[in-house]
């Protein structure tokens, strides 16, 4: 989900397929042991990869437990995640929606949920945009997946699979 930040999908499966070329396993460890610039040399921005590191040091030096996150409600996985250098409001939406299968997740920093909500209920300003989906509360991550197909289809475009 780092590797997916800010850039497209197409680009992002790209960047991970390479660095799983490259290490093998995409594990903390082998994030950690890596040197930034093989990272670098693997498509991985300077920024990402402090990320990465950041977040495989966290899990390494145990100050996070992924296998306990999915017994937690999704705003004590905000306050554990939001911690860790890189990742924001975004990335932990997305880990809740894929990873914990939390349903009532919408990532409205996300440019494509906030234009096709836009385009599709004549909203202007981020409060509408918040009004419209509390609307669907308690199932928003499924108007999310809806809104991101929404969006993918209208452009012509297919969901990757990695």
């Amino acid at each position: 989900m780092i590797l997916e930040q800010q850039v497209s999908l197409a680009s992002a499966k790209a960047c991970y397929l390479r660095l799983k070329l490259f290490l093998g396993e995409i594990t903390p460890t082998t994030i950690s042991k890596a040197s930034s610039e093989d990272l670098n040399a693997n498509s991985v921005s300077r920024q990402k990869v402090i990320y990465l590191k950041a977040l495989s040091n966290a899990i390494l030096e145990k100050e996070i437990d992924l296998q306990t996150l999915s017994l937690k409600s999704s705003d004590e996985v905000r306050k554990e995640l939001i911690k860790i250098k890189g990742i924001g409001n975004w990335t932990i939406d997305v880990y809740l929606m894929f990873s914990l299968h939390k349903e009532n997740v919408i990532p409205l920093g996300d440019i494509a949920i906030k234009n096709t909500i836009k385009e599709l209920y004549s909203c202007s300003s981020d409060e509408q945009i918040l009004e419209v989906s509390n609307k669907w509360k308690p199932y928003r991550t499924m108007a999310s997946f809806f809104l991101w197909h929404y969006y993918l289809e209208k452009r012509n475009r297919k969901p990757l699979v990695y």
